[in-house]
C-alpha cells in the first residue's frame, strides 16, 4: 500500500492543488457575487450553470480523453479552467459569469475524470478499500484547504482570482512530469433514469437530494455567511466546518451502514439532517461557535445521503450493472445540483438568508415521506448487503473499478498471467 502511494505521489499533488483551486473558487464566486449586491435569485442561477457544465462534462469530456489521452486532455481542460477563472474579475455580468461557470464545470469533470480514472487504475483486491479511503481524505483535506484560503486577499479584488488561477496551472506540473503509463478510458453499458428508479426508486431520489442540498450549501453558503454579518475568517470557519463534519462523520456513519439496515440508517440519518438544518435556520448569527457545531452536523450527515444511496442501489444491482448504475446515480446528483441553488436562493429572497436551511429542511423532509409513505421494494437484509463505502459524488467518476463485485481485476491478473487475483494483477505493475 506504502510502495502504491509513493508511485501516485505526482497524482495526489496534483488532485491537492486542483481540489483546492476549484473549492477556493466556488466560495469566492458567492460572495463576490454577494459584495456585488446581486439578488439570490439570480447568483442561484449563475452558480447553478456550474453544476449544468459538469453534468455535460460526465457525459461528454471523456471522448476528448479517448482522442487525445489523458496527459494532453489534463492539459488543455486545466488551460481552459484556468482562462475562465481570470475572466471573472474583467466584468462582473451575470450572463458572462454563468457562461464561465458552465466552461469551469465542463472543464472540471474532465480534470476528475483524468485524476480519478488514474488514480483507481493503481487499485488491487489487496488495497482497494485503503487506496479509495486514502483518496477520499485527500480530497475531503483539500477542498477545506479551499475554505481556509479565503481569509487570505479580498474578495472584491483581482487578487485572489490570480490565487486560484495559480493552484489550477500549478496542478498541471506534477501529472505532466509523471513517467507512469496512463490508464485506459472505457466505455461501459448504459442505465436510464428511469429504469434506475423502478430497480432502486429509494437510491435514485436519494442521489437526487443529496445534489439539492450539497449544491445548495455550496453556492449559497458563502451567500448566506456574508449577508448575516461574518467577516471573512468567519466565513472560512463556516464554509470548513462542512467539509470537515463531512470527513468526521464518514466512518461511524459507514460502519452503521454495514451493521444496519442502510434503508433505515438513510431515514434516520435524513431526519436528524432536517433538525439540524433548522436548528441553524433558528439559530443564525447569534452565536457562531453553534452556528458552526449545527452546520457541520448538518452537512457531515447530508453528505452521507448519497454514499448511501449509491450502496442500497449497488446492494439491488447485478455485478455487470454497477457501472452503469454509478453513472446513472451521478447524472441524478447532477440533475439535483442544477436544481438545488435555484431553489434555496428563492427561499433566500423571500425569507432572507434563513431561507437557505429552510429549503434544505424541506427537501429533506420531502425524503423522509417518500421513504415512508413511497413505494416499497424489498431491500437485502444486512447479511446481504455488500460493502460499504463512502465516496463524495464529485469524487465517484473514475472510481466504479474499486466496486469489490467488479471482476475487471481478476480478468486483467489472468490476461496478464498473474497466478493469484488475490496477489497480482495487471494493473499493479509498475
Amino acid at each position: 500500500m506504502q510502495r502504491t502511494i509513493v508511485s501516485l505521489s505526482s497524482l495526489i499533488l496534483s488532485i491537492i492543488l486542483l481540489i483546492m483551486g476549484n473549492a477556493y473558487l466556488m466560495t469566492l464566486l458567492g460572495l463576490r457575487l454577494s459584495i456585488e449586491d446581486f439578488n439570490a435569485s439570480v447568483i442561484g442561477w449563475i452558480l447553478a450553470f456550474y453544476s449544468i457544465g459538469f453534468v455535460a462534462g460526465t457525459l461528454y469530456a471523456g471522448r476528448i480523453i479517448e482522442k487525445v489521452g489523458h496527459i494532453r486532455a489534463f492539459a488543455v481542460l486545466a488551460a481552459v479552467l484556468a482562462a475562465s477563472i481570470l475572466i471573472y474579475p474583467m466584468l462582473v455580468q451575470a450572463g458572462l459569469w454563468g457562461v464561465l461557470r458552465a466552461v469551469g464545470g465542463f472543464a472540471m469533470a474532465g480534470l476528475m475524470i483524468v485524476m480519478e480514472s488514474w488514480f483507481s487504475s493503481r487499485a488491487d483486491n489487496r488495497n482497494r478499500a485503503s487506496l479509495f479511503a486514502v483518496y477520499q481524505i485527500i480530497f475531503f483535506l483539500s477542498t477545506a484547504g479551499g475554505q481556509v484560503l479565503i481569509r487570505v486577499a479580498d474578495p472584491a479584488g483581482f487578487v485572489p482570482f490570480s490565487l486560484a488561477t495559480i493552484l489550477v496551472v500549478l496542478a498541471l506540473t506534477p501529472l505532466s512530469m509523471t513517467r507512469r503509463e496512463s490508464p485506459t478510458i472505457t466505455q461501459g453499458e448504459r442505465l436510464s433514469l428511469p429504469k434506475l428508479y423502478r430497480k432502486s426508486p429509494t437510491g435514485t431520489l436519494g442521489a437526487l437530494i443529496a445534489g439539492l442540498l450539497i449544491s445548495a450549501f455550496y453556492a449559497m453558503g458563502p451567500v448566506y455567511a456574508d449577508r448575516i454579518g461574518l467577516d471573512l475568517n468567519q466565513v472560512s470557519n463556516f464554509m470548513a466546518a462542512a467539509i470537515i463534519g463531512a470527513m468526521i462523520l464518514a466512518w461511524p456513519i459507514g460502519q452503521l451502514c454495514d451493521r444496519f439496515d442502510r434503508y433505515r440508517v438513510m431515514l434516520v440519518s435524513a431526519v436528524v439532517a432536517a433538525l439540524c438544518s433548522v436548528a441553524a435556520a433558528i439559530i443564525g448569527g447569534m452565536n457562531m461557535v453553534v452556528l458552526v457545531f449545527f452546520v457541520g452536523l448538518y452537512m457531515g450527515i447530508s453528505a452521507a445521503i448519497y454514499p448511501i444511496a449509491v450502496a442500497i442501489t449497488n446492494d439491488l444491482m447485478e455485478t455487470h450493472q454497477i457501472t452503469a448504475a454509478s453513472t446513472a446515480l451521478l447524472l441524478s446528483y447532477g440533475l439535483g445540483s442544477i436544481i438545488g441553488p435555484l431553489v434555496s436562493a428563492l427561499f433566500m429572497d423571500f425569507l432572507g438568508p434563513r431561507g437557505l436551511f429552510i429549503s434544505n429542511a424541506l427537501m429533506l423532509g420531502g425524503l423522509v415521506l417518500f421513504m415512508v409513505a413511497g413505494p416499497k421494494r424489498r431491500h437485502p437484509t444486512v447479511e446481504e448487503q455488500e460493502q460499504y463505502y463512502t465516496t463524495m459524488p464529485e469524487a465517484a467518476l473514475g472510481m466504479e473499478e474499486l466496486d469489490p463485485r467488479n471482476t475487471g481485476f481478476e480478468e486483467t491478473a489472468d490476461t496478464d498471467g498473474a497466478e493469484d487475483p488475490e496477489q497480482t494483477t495487471g494493473r499493479d505493475r509498475d
